[in-house]
């Protein structure tokens, strides 16, 4: 039975800003619990590290629908745990946006079964989720960058 957890949060930031901080996945261990790494392979796909119930899983991942400072999702390709998400970037005013994620995988043994029943990984997302706020504000507005190869 698979997990799927909402969760949304406002930025105090253009939605530039925070869909470029978004998609530059090597920074996701920054803000998020149990990402070691990211490496970027190539356009389209990334290698993740994450460590899940005091074990490390490797697996990439495919971004299958990115529309700049509008959305971007993707699939684990070479999982064990199947794997997808959306992440959407809303326009509340010039300054700032709203940031919905859905995420959706398959729990496997029982640290992550009862993680997903007892409502961690909601807390969890929520968490990682405030945590990206303080990131990205804390960064400014303009400062991040764009790598054109690795838009769409």
């Amino acid at each position: 039975m698979s997990t799927t957890v909402t969760a949304d949060i406002e930025v105090g930031v253009p939605i530039r800003t925070a869909y470029d901080q978004w998609t530059r996945f090597e920074t996701f261990p920054q803000f998020m619990s149990g990402v070691d790494s990211i490496r970027q392979v190539d356009k389209a796909t990334t290698h993740w590290v994450v460590s899940v119930g005091g074990a490390t899983r490797e697996f990439d991942a495919d971004i299958t629908d990115q529309v700049p400072d509008e959305h971007v999702a993707w699939h684990s390709t070479t999982a064990e745990v199947d794997h997808r998400g959306r992440v959407e970037f809303r326009p509340i005013a010039a300054d700032r946006t709203r940031v919905d994620v859905t995420l959706e995988w398959e729990p496997e043994g029982f640290v992550e079964k009862a993680g997903a029943a007892l409502g961690f990984d909601d807390r969890q997302v929520e968490h990682d989720l405030r945590r990206f706020k303080e990131f990205v504000e804390s960064r400014g507005v303009g400062i991040i960058g764009e790598d054109p190869d690795l838009r769409p």
